[in-house]
């Protein structure tokens, strides 16, 4: 599956976990349970969780002491999450009860096509059944008219439950009955923008679509942990995570859950507490997710040294709200010089903050040391985001890399 095909088909968290699962599968990884002994010492295996986040990993074949190498992601963006079965209905048309999922780029959702999308849960033989369900049907947010609000192009004020609600159909169509004749308990339903991804540029430079902002690091990370070839005594691991955009609370979003697969991975691998702290101490994660390219209407709002551009490589991320300390980012460009791969600064202006990331919350449950990395990228959060279409293969050949190398000595300290 190509980066386009990727991002075509994972409308979600939940088919971006399932197209994962097929990945890792075709490569020969063994899927494993929480709540299962697991006996192996080496090999390839994953696990998920709510069917929206998975980790995989590679063990080395050896009886060394083992780094960890981490790469953390996240498998949901913002969209509209559906509220329920039931329709809003206004003269003679049926839309969609959606709230915002997420901090998109309002604006940016109006008359494109979108799918619904997500899970059904439904009343099995014995018990609840899960259905992963995609729309053959498109649906649309339509504006309002310029000629109906002529201050539309200078005051765009948006209502979410009045103007976002998605025109679904001219009858009474039963949501949940369009999929399955089964009874649907409840549902995990989502209105996710269907624009294909298209190249863009004189010379096909740029890559647009939708969920760029994580997907790509996502696809990325999974193709790296495949093509590597551990040639140390190594575990190397991605997370791949859900609820990032709502703030990784859940038990599928948070990192609580990578701490889990790494307390039952160290018990079969017989692994004391002592050898883990030291795989964790000896190890690094890379928290990987997109940064700001500067905006070429608006470069005021970066900062004035530092400018990320589309195509320049591996951003490394500074910031209160990311990970990324002077030791950590020392320890990438390292390993990205090493490996004679482009990278970037990214300081935010300092009157703006950033988003965050997996990178602190990651660094707090786990205690390792954590740099936050990603491709610059415009409109992020918009229903259609732009990044260097060179970047992504960049990208992989750094995680690439990183899974395949010692990380260097940090001298001066014990």
């Amino acid at each position: 599956m190509t980066l386009m095909e990727f991002l075509d088909a994972s409308y979600t968290a939940y088919h971006a976990v399932d197209n994962i699962r097929d990945m890792l599968l075709e490569e020969g990884f063994q899927e494993l349970f929480l709540g299962e002994q697991w006996n192996f010492k080496s090999g390839k295996y994953f696990v998920t969780r709510n069917g929206s986040s998975v980790i995989a990993f590679v063990v080395s074949d050896d009886d060394e002491q083992k780094e960890l190498h981490i790469a953390v992601s996240h498998t949901d963006s913002p969209c509209f999450k559906i509220k329920g079965e039931r329709l809003v209905e206004n003269e003679g048309l049926c839309r969609l009860n959606t709230e915002k999922y997420g901090g998109g780029l309002l604006y940016s959702y109006f008359d494109r096509p979108m799918k619904v999308a997500g899970r059904l849960l439904a009343d099995g033989y014995d018990g609840v059944q899960q259905m992963l369900v995609a729309s053959d049907y498109n649906v649309v947010i339509p504006s309002l008219a310029i000629h109906l609000n002529r201050d539309s192009n200078e005051k765009p004020l948006l209502k979410l439950q009045t103007d976002l609600l998605p025109l679904y159909a001219q009858d009474e169509t039963e949501l949940y009955k369009y999929f399955t004749d089964k009874r649907v308990l409840d549902a995990d339903l989502y209105v996710t923008p269907a624009t294909p991804a298209f190249l863009a540029g004189v010379h096909n430079e740029f890559l647009c679509s939708p969920r760029i902002d994580n997907l790509t690091s996502v696809y990325s990370s999974v193709c790296a942990l495949i093509k590597a070839d551990g040639n140390f005594p190594s575990i190397n691991l991605i997370a791949c995570l859900d609820n990032e955009e709502i703030g990784s609370g859940t038990r599928q979003g948070a990192p609580s859950f990578l701490s889990e697969v790494l307390d039952a991975l160290a018990e079969a691998l017989d692994m004391s507490p002592t050898e883990m702290l030291c795989a964790k101490e000896q190890g690094l994660v890379l928290s990987v997710d997109n940064g700001h390219a500067v905006h070429p209407a608006h470069p005021e709002k970066h900062d004035p040294k530092y400018h990320c551009v589309l195509n320049g490589g591996i951003v490394i991320k500074h910031h209160v709200n990311y990970a990324t300390d002077g030791l950590t980012s020392a320890l990438v460009k390292h390993l990205l010089e090493w490996a004679d791969l482009p990278y970037q600064d990214l300081y935010n202006n300092s009157e703006l903050s950033g988003g965050s990331t997996l990178g602190l919350v990651t660094a707090r449950q786990l205690g390792m040391r954590v740099c936050d990395i990603g491709l610059s990228q415009l409109a992020m959060h918009s229903a259609c985001e732009t990044v260097g279409a060179d970047d992504p293969d960049t990208m992989q050949k750094m995680l690439k890399f990183f899974f395949e190398s010692p990380l260097c000595r940090v001298e001066g300290t014990k």
